[in-house]
């Protein structure tokens, strides 16, 4: 899955078109380093993110398609942030 569709899916960021956005603006690493918004998420993957005040860093747990608002944070766990 693609890094922005999956920021969107698992609702770290709201809108696609902003995560977009920010991994244009090189605020989105993967893994350590700057990532487009093409980059395809595994699981595993460490996405730390640089928007506001606090960065917030977070470990992909699983990648689905599809989640309601309820399953969406099952998909990562907070590592920082």
């Amino acid at each position: 899955m693609r890094l922005d569709k999956y920021l969107k899916v698992t609702r770290l960021i709201k809108r696609r078109t902003v995560a977009n956005e920010a991994c244009d603006a090189g605020r989105i690493l993967v893994n350590g380093k700057v990532a487009r918004a093409s980059y395809p998420i595994k699981e595993g993957d460490i996405i730390e993110i640089g928007l506001g005040m606090k960065p917030l860093t977070v470990k992909v747990l699983k990648v689905t398609e599809h989640a309601t608002k309820e399953d969406a944070a099952s998909g990562y766990t907070v590592l920082e942030g």
